[in-house]
């Protein structure tokens, strides 16, 4: 048996590098976020090889001075915290003190600095963990930290990097995100001598413009909520612009990019009604607390964090979120279809509007709407006539006199007016920007849904089971269905334990009784574990009440006069969330006059 004996510095650090430098862009997040630490307001990026052959990052910060260079690359040394309050309310991104050790510990590392009012800039050079003495430098400001043949001493980490190609993607990502979390700070890349970024200091807008293109923000939704000493600001796109993948999700905690489960979750959950299953959410958001109440000492990278309050966090995300998206159809911005996919007018682009409304009657007065213990599927009458424009209908239906007025483009009702139905599916509309094409039953689906959402109690009728069905489970599943008991039970769920490892379940919801009982049973069981009793019950009940909105929506085939299309459109445009049906399927579509004319080829 050999004997214990302590490691050396130089193996403890190329330990601790295989966590903090797993690959070229960990060690080039780790420079950025020393640079702004550093108070930079210009940090350029030079990579050769993907960051493998070398990695250069200058900035005009503060700079450090020369008794302390030795010290910027010893482990675990740091100015940035001294005890364990300031461990307990970090506001800077780096803390470890062990970032530039670890770098230095598997590469060629050059740290030159000149710190404000010093006279003269220094530098220190490490290869392979072997510190040389301090020596003079020519350096106007700041500090320059160049990193060549990364992993040049531990060849089996090295094959384990990808290609160049790889490499670089990783690292753009990186810089890519430390340039949207920091607008206000110049910033410059290049690799292998080309120029790919150039960033001049500004706004979120403009930077968000710049990395991510003028369509992100065209398509998203403002973000802008404070509550209880929380601020989220930034963008949500809205969901008939959403990407097919995860390709443009950024969340910031404090200036931090974070992957947090307790935030994902919360965005997912936001944009669950709007969004189509095949679709991601995208978004870049800031999100702004004391930094006493977010814990970032949880993994070396230090992507991770967790909230001290993490079911407020969530709640304030979620519904921030969906504020945002619930947006009228006027406040949306005007794009066409050529605009939007880049194509032919042939292609169509969606466009979508919400606020709440009732879906009224020409008295005023909402229809009521059905309670659980009565609904049943089925096609319920739309006698909902709207107040047409007298010469719309003389010129739509017969008198063509040479002085009748146009047909009125009014900008309250940026729907417009119906002309026709298509195949018993589609309504046409006439609005100032040109053609409406609206799909009835998605429409009508989302009006029902935000209906029955508002209008109905919080408790979900039960469907008793003949036979109770039982199923085998664990001691945490046994204790959540018995101390939320309520929760269930407002879900429209009958269980309880039979035995210590066993549950029972003896009625299920009413609406979803075709439904497997100990598979439904598990699922709540585990949403209850996870986010607790009220988002359970919210989504839930949501999903109960889609399921009774898409059976009592008006069906294909139906036949709808004038006065009930331009009904479904006046309540389009007071409804929440109306662009998108319970599914997340757009519900209307807009072609400009330039649309068609390109169509047509009409001035060519």
């Amino acid at each position: 048996m050999k004997a214990i004996h302590p490691l050396t510095d130089l193996l403890i650090n190329q330990i601790a590098a295989g966590e903090v430098v797993e690959r070229p862009a960990a060690a080039l997040k780790e420079l950025l976020e020393n640079s702004l630490d550093a108070g930079a307001t210009q940090i350029d990026v030079d990579l050769a090889g993907g960051g493998t052959k070398r990695l250069r990052v200058a900035d005009n910060g503060a700079g450090i001075g020369r008794e302390d260079l030795a010290l910027a690359v010893a482990r675990h040394a740091t100015s940035k915290i001294a005890n364990v309050m300031d461990l307990e309310a970090i506001a800077t991104l780096g803390f470890r003190g062990e970032a530039l050790a670890s770098i230095a510990a598997v590469s060629r590392l050059s740290l030159a600095s000149r710190a404000q009012g010093a006279p003269h800039a220094w530098r220190i050079e490490v290869e392979g963990g072997a510190v040389t003495p301090v020596a003079p430098a020519a350096l106007a400001a700041g500090t320059t930290v160049t990193v060549q043949e990364l992993y040049f001493n531990t060849p089996a980490r090295r094959k384990f990097l990808r290609t160049e190609a790889t490499e670089w993607a990783h690292c753009d990502e990186a810089f890519r995100r430390v340039a949207l979390s920091h607008p206000e700070v110049g910033m410059t890349l290049q690799h292998n001598g080309r120029a790919a970024q150039r960033l001049t200091a500004g706004g979120r807008r403009a930077r968000i413009e710049a990395l991510l293109g003028d369509a992100f923000v065209t398509h998203a939704a403002l973000v802008d909520e404070e509550a209880a000493g929380v601020r989220l600001t930034g963008f949500a796109v809205r969901p008939a612009f959403a990407a097919q993948g995860a390709s443009a999700q950024y969340v910031f905690v404090n200036g931090r990019f974070v992957r947090d489960r307790v935030l994902s979750h919360a965005l997912r959950e936001a944009y669950r009604d709007v969004l189509h299953h095949e679709r991601q959410p995208t978004y870049a958001l800031w999100l702004t607390l004391d930094p006493r109440r977010v814990d970032v000492n949880v993994h070396p990278q230090k992507t991770e964090v967790r909230f001290r309050d993490s079911g407020a966090i969530h709640q304030f995300v979620r519904h921030a979120i969906e504020r945002a998206l619930a947006t009228t159809a006027a406040e949306q911005p005007a794009v066409s279809a050529a605009e939007r996919l880049g194509m032919t007018a042939a292609r169509l682009a969606p466009h979508g509007g919400a606020r709440d409304g009732a879906f009224g009657d020409s008295s005023g007065s909402a229809p009521s709407p059905p309670s659980f213990p009565t609904w049943t599927p089925g096609q319920r009458p739309l006698a909902l006539p709207a107040d047409e424009p007298a010469s719309f209908y003389a010129r739509l239906f017969g008198r063509r006199e040479a002085d009748a007025p146009a047909l009125p483009n009014d900008d309250a009702l940026p729907l417009g007016f119906a002309l026709a139905q298509l195949h018993g599916v589609y309504i046409l509309a006439q609005n100032r920007e040109g053609l409406v094409l609206v799909d009835m039953h998605a429409a009508h689906e989302r009006i029902v849904y935000e209906k029955l959402k508002t209008t109905l109690g919080d408790r979900v009728p039960v469907q008793p089971l003949l036979v109770p069905a039982t199923f085998v489970a664990e001691p945490l599943e046994v204790a959540t269905a018995e101390e939320n008991a309520d929760a269930l039970d407002a879900l429209g769920f009958s269980m309880g334990p039979i035995g210590p490892a066993t549950l029972a379940v003896r009625g299920i919801p009413a609406p979803l009784a075709d439904a497997d009982p100990a598979a439904l049973a598990r699922a709540v069981l585990h949403e209850i574990r996870e986010f607790g009793g009220t988002q359970a019950l919210a989504a839930r009940r949501d999903e109960i009440l889609s399921t009774m909105a898409c059976h009592g929506a008006v069906r294909a085939n139906r036949s709808l006069a004038v006065p009930e299309m331009n009904a479904l459109l006046r309540e389009m445009e007071s409804t929440e969330r109306s662009g998108q049906c319970n599914h997340g399927r757009p519900t209307w579509y807009q072609l400009s006059l330039g649309d068609l004319d390109r169509l047509f080829m009409r001035g060519r």
